[in-house]
């Protein structure tokens, strides 16, 4: 079925149905322009979401980089910004494919529409103007068939009437001859007219008209086809970008299951680990008895002029770096001395651990650039060796200055790495007595003073007992090494109080082996006879009787 012959009367109808397929085909071209100006907002939007949220600084010079946390996040940011990538090549695709080459094809249409209908109308145009000439000779003919028969009763009733002259009559005769004669001829151009218009009508309905008729159709079937195939071209462009976006989908789900909690732990221990022991045990600072010793201790705790020495701990406090408000953690160190560190070549402002690693970085960074200098070295010397043989190649003197410049720089480079090993032994020597001593006071009780009780010697000066207290970092074992014996001792037994002035309990065991020292069980509870004078001893009597001295640190004292 054919629209020239079920529509051969539906002129309006078709040209109203064709005009309405095309402005339907630009509905859809407006249609995908502005799902193409969608997708590109939306990927704009993307791009500034994904700049906002990615790190600022270079990922060498980010510590939080090093977190799997940060790492999956900015991956995550990676494949949205690849999506937003995926979201402009769809508006691409649309816009070229559908918007541009449909809008030509729309206007191509538009062109050939126009002349099928100028076609039909200017044979519609033809076949009104035969009609016309149809009818003009139609009504000629009649005009002339009633003029004849006028012409003819005239002639008649002169013939009949006996008044007319005979002139008069033959004028009649040959008027209503010529009169028949026109009616005649009229009648025969009426009729060779009449053939004419019958067969251009025929020629119009049957075949013109069709035939444009079948090609209007013909354009719309094209145009209805070109729009389904533009229909298609809009799931077509999602099509060809779901693969992509399903790995970006993969690669944020990947990322997701990359983040590792106990490594992002190990991480920060890495990177802010200081390498310091922890402090020492504070000591208790009597401040309950006088600070002038007996007469027999002057020598002990007061200036020359009298004035009362403040003793250890009153002194020199020890420095608590964990919880000091200056301390600001850097870019993987805790700066120890605040904002006001100075750097130094060899990290020594850094905490032990941090300037250990920072150490083996820079090592690391002068070998390889070390490394590469020879291998320059290297190359520069097989092609002097090849402009040696073959002379045209090139001149072996011009390679001289480059290979003193190599040969300065690798020994250059070598100093320094000497220099950094050094640094690093240093560095990791203090690292492994920074444990060693954490370990130690952690694992085991502190040493008794190294000097000798009051009664096991002769010679006197509690300057090392003063040096004693100033730190309560160091452990018990390292703090008196250099004090000198106490021996004013006898006036302290002579002036020995008969009851105790409190009491302690053991915190170790304790065994006196020297002379002067008693030995206790951890735990055991002891009288308090005499407190600790600064010398790092205090004397004791245990529930047997006996008395003697014992370290003041593995007690914890009370007093009445």
């Amino acid at each position: 079925m054919d629209w020239g012959t079920e529509l051969w009367d539906q002129f309006e109808v078709l040209e109203r149905h064709t005009q309405w397929g095309l402005d339907l085909l630009d509905r859809y071209v407006k249609f995908v322009k502005e799902r193409t100006e969608v997708e590109q907002a939306y990927a704009k939007q993307l791009r500034s979401l994904v700049k906002k949220y990615l790190p600022k600084r270079p990922t060498k010079d980010d510590p939080e980089s090093k977190f799997s946390q940060q790492q999956s996040f900015v991956q995550i940011l990676q494949e949205v910004n690849d999506f937003a990538g995926q979201r402009e090549l769809v508006a691409e695709n649309l816009s070229v494919r559908v918007c541009l080459e449909l809008a030509k094809y729309s206007q191509e249409m538009k062109q050939e529409r126009k002349m099928h209908f100028q076609e039909g109308r200017r044979a519609q145009q033809q076949l009104e103007g035969g009609f016309k000439q149809l009818e003009n000779s139609k009504r000629k003919f009649e005009r002339d068939c009633r003029e004849a028969e006028k012409a003819a009763q005239t002639a008649e009733r002169l013939d009949q009437d006996i008044n007319a002259t005979k002139a008069d009559v033959e004028k009649a005769k040959q008027q209503a001859h010529l009169r028949s004669h026109m009616a005649e001829e009229s009648k025969n151009e009426y009729a060779a007219q009449l053939q004419r218009f019958n067969r251009d009508q025929a020629h119009f309905y049957f075949s013109q008209m069709p035939q444009i008729f079948d090609k209007l159709q013909d354009m719309d079937e094209r145009r209805a086809t070109h729009l389904g195939a533009g229909y298609g071209l809009l799931s077509e462009a999602e099509l060809q970008v779901v693969p992509i976006i399903a790995k970006c989908l993969e690669g944020m789900k990947v990322a997701a299951d990359a983040v590792d909690a106990k490594n992002d732990s190990q991480v920060l221990i890495e990177l802010h680990k200081s390498g310091f022991a922890r402090p020492g045990d504070v000591e208790f600072e009597d401040f309950s008895q006088p600070m002038n010793r007996a007469p027999s201790d002057s020598s002990l705790g007061t200036p020359s002029d009298g004035r009362p020495e403040l003793r250890g701990p009153g002194r020199s406090r020890a420095k608590r770096w964990p919880f000091g408000k200056k301390n600001k953690v850097g870019a993987g160190a805790l700066g120890v001395e605040g904002m006001n560190t100075v750097v130094t070549e060899d990290f020594s402002h850094l905490p032990p651990e941090q300037q250990r690693k920072r150490l083996q970085q820079q090592l690391e960074e002068r070998n390889r650039e070390l490394q590469k200098e020879v291998d320059q070295r290297e190359a520069l010397k097989k092609m002097k060796d090849v402009y040696e043989k073959t002379p045209q190649m090139g001149d072996p003197a011009s390679l001289e200055p480059r290979i003193t410049e190599t040969l300065n720089n690798i020994e250059r480079l070598k100093l320094e790495v000497q220099k950094y090993e050094t640094w690093l032994a240093e560095a990791e020597s203090r690292v492994l007595s920074n444990r060693g001593d954490t370990l130690g006071r952690h694992a085991r009780p502190p040493d008794p003073p190294a000097n000798a009780p009051p009664d096991s010697s002769s010679s006197s000066s509690n300057s090392g007992s003063q040096r004693n207290k100033e730190s309560s970092e160091e452990p018990p074992s390292e703090e008196g090494q250099d004090a000198p014996i106490y021996t004013e001792f006898d006036e302290d037994f002579e002036e020995e109080p008969a009851s105790p002035i409190g009491h302690c309990v053991a915190i170790y065991h304790f065994e006196g082996s020297s002379e002067g020292t008693i030995s206790m069980a951890e735990g055991e509870d002891l009288s308090l006879m005499e407190e600790d004078k600064g010398d790092g001893w205090t004397r004791v009597r245990r529930k047997q009787g006996d008395e003697g001295y014992v370290p003041t640190s593995y007690l914890r004292v009370t007093l009445n």
